[in-house]
């Protein structure tokens, strides 16, 4: 039987050159859907800052499509920034009208109930900071998609939400657009 450092160094081999394939494979795969492959970044975008779909969809997904799009040139930069833009405030914005028209009927609803410690952080944000909870919001996953929901169920402007929602949006596709472009080098 091999010692333990053979097996692990073996098995780091082995997990290396399935990455390589599952990543060839998804390079691949962008390349040939080309147009449709764009569209996965609004999407991955909304769905991360949608109400519901939020909690159980990482940020890694929109930051890896992202990567790969730009470093095989499929996509500029300031085009992945826009349309992730785009998708954030779409879902942010449909949060936020959820929570404006459905606000008390949801602090009680099953959903409420399983997701009690993310509805209580975002509620204890939006007291804290006012305002500024749309931008801290904004980058913190856990609670991304169940603050706006929150804020509007609060009753706040919505032409200010608006305004400083698209602001805090466009922050943060800065922000996502720097992140691909100093990690994107692993492809």
């Amino acid at each position: 039987m091999c010692p333990p450092y053979f097996r692990l160094r073996a098995s780091y081999h082995h997990r290396s050159e399935r990455r390589l394939v599952i990543e060839t494979y998804f390079i691949s795969l962008l390349e040939e859907n080309q147009s449709s492959a764009v569209l996965l970044v609004p999407l991955l975008a909304f769905a991360e800052a949608c109400l519901g779909i939020g909690l159980f969809i990482s940020g890694a997904f929109l930051v890896i499509v992202s990567s790969a799009l730009f470093f095989t040139e499929l996509a500029s930069l300031p085009f992945i920034c826009a349309l992730a833009t785009l998708g954030a405030v779409a879902g942010d914005h449909f949060g936020f009208y959820v929570g404006y028209f459905l606000g008390p009927h949801l602090t009680r609803s099953r959903f409420a109930a399983r997701h009690h410690a993310a509805i209580t952080r975002a509620s204890e944000l939006i007291t804290r900071f006012g305002p500024l909870t749309i931008f801290i919001g904004r980058f913190v996953p856990a609670i991304r998609s169940v603050l706006p929901a929150m804020i509007g169920a609060s009753g706040f402007s919505r032409r200010v939400y608006s305004l400083l929602d698209v602001l805090a949006c466009c922050l943060w596709a800065v922000a996502l657009g720097a992140i691909v472009y100093f990690i994107g080098d692993a492809f």
